[in-house]
């Protein structure tokens, strides 16, 4: 299991920009990803958990990633939430 603390940001334009873009990512990888935002906890690849979040520019967010592609999965997600 690897997990990091991550900076969010963006500058989408659509309200669910970012929350789309972090599902279809996660969606790649056979690892378990999942994002926390202060007490909320969500599943990086249900687009319901993450619109839940509603991750804002600036947000400081844990992300773990568990499984065989955890260390790709972990570089991937990190990318997208920090562009």
């Amino acid at each position: 299991m690897q997990d990091i603390t991550v900076k969010v940001s963006h500058t989408d334009d659509h309200e669910f920009g970012l929350a789309t873009r972090v599902v279809q990512q996660a969606a790649r990888y056979k690892s378990l990803i999942y994002i926390e935002l202060g007490e909320k906890r969500a599943n990086a690849k249900s687009i319901m958990g993450m619109t839940y979040l509603t991750l804002m520019d600036g947000d400081v967010v844990r992300l773990t990633c568990e499984g065989e592609d955890e260390a790709e999965a972990m570089g991937a997600m990190t990318s997208v939430l920090m562009n």
